[in-house]
């Protein structure tokens, strides 16, 4: 059988999984990157060239142009797609084993710095800050505080409709689709209802013609259409730049960051991790503890900075630098 062939069956044997349209997307990509580098020819490569060395070829190419993260999700890809060919009797053997991976980066969450740089980015976003080519504060604020307050992803943003939000004044609740399909329902105060129909009070004034349902996607781009993955990204960045905070946002991160922040405030806040790994959406309780392990040595190593820590190190340890000797003041 020839590997595109091969691929094709791979995605059709995992309908049942009810994969996200983003893991799918992900999933091609990463098999389609390894087989350019594997051939020129990608269909006309079968499957029983899929040998140790030609995989290890390639995914040496691979690595040079890529970063840590992405080589290892592109292994994890090909080892599930070999596993697949190996159960379907197209291998005789998954020779994944062979070809080097690199190891998983510790998790560290990546919230804004500065202990009231969310507060100056949604006073900002109101503002009508954003002197975009056309300006929409109400679509702002309301990307933001989905982040900032209820710590969706970008695809679960993107999937919200009108109905999303649900319950009884002061009960009110955002469902979400989540990643994995693991959905969710989040705990959400009166104010987000009020931003949700100040949206969409503007939506109807932007968009006259046009008719919003409950149903209707709740996100949308300057010509009415359902806003995609890079639009969204676009917008908190440059939320992020006409605030004129764009130096508090980790490296990496943008839209991430709103969601690692809600996180991080929950663990300085006293939540557990399960109550993170439920209003988050987390596959496993281990990346929720993460966050509560993060703030634990953030808060550490505040303590430590403490100066009379080192007037201490005088009075008991003599011997100690003093602050001139060291140049600390």
């Amino acid at each position: 059988m020839k590997v595109l062939e091969a691929q094709s069956a791979f995605f059709a044997a995992r309908r049942p999984r009810k994969d996200s349209p983003h893991t799918t997307d992900a999933y091609r990509r990463d098999l389609a990157g390894i087989t350019a580098l594997l051939t020129e020819t990608p269909e006309e490569l079968g499957v029983d060239s899929l040998t140790a060395q030609a995989l290890r070829s390639a995914f040496g190419a691979f690595a040079d142009g890529h970063a840590k993260s992405s080589v290892l999700r592109a292994w994890s890809t090909w080892n599930q797609f070999l596993t697949f060919c190996v159960s379907d009797g197209l291998l005789a053997g998954n020779p994944m084993g062979a070809v080097a991976r690199p190891k998983a980066p510790p998790l560290s969450p990546k919230p804004l710095r500065g202990e009231d740089t969310p507060e100056k980015l949604l006073a900002a976003a109101a503002g009508g800050a954003r002197q975009a080519r056309d300006p929409w504060p109400e679509r702002d604020v309301l990307v933001i505080a989905l982040g900032l307050v209820a710590g969706l992803r970008s695809a679960e943003m993107r999937t919200l409709t009108a109905q999303s939000l649900a319950g009884r004044p002061g009960e009110m609740r955002l469902h979400v689709h989540g990643k994995g399909s693991r959905d969710r329902s989040i705990p959400v105060q009166p104010i987000m209802e009020k931003i949700i129909d100040s949206y969409v009070a503007s939506c109807r004034r932007r968009f006259p013609k046009e008719r919003f349902g409950r149903s209707t996607p709740l996100l949308l781009n300057r010509a009415g259409e359902p806003i995609g993955r890079g639009g969204l990204e676009y917008l908190v960045k440059s939320c992020y730049r006409w605030a004129g905070l764009h130096d508090q946002v980790p490296v990496g991160a943008n839209l991430h960051a709103l969601r690692h922040t809600f996180a991080t405030r929950l663990a300085e806040d006293g939540a557990t991790a399960s109550e993170i790994m439920t209003l988050l959406g987390h596959a496993s309780l281990a990346t929720s503890q993460n966050y509560i392990e993060a703030t634990g040595r953030e808060q550490r190593a505040a303590a430590a900075s403490n100066r009379t820590y080192r007037s201490l190190d005088r009075v008991l340890d003599p011997t100690a630098p003093s602050e001139q000797q060291t140049g600390v003041h």
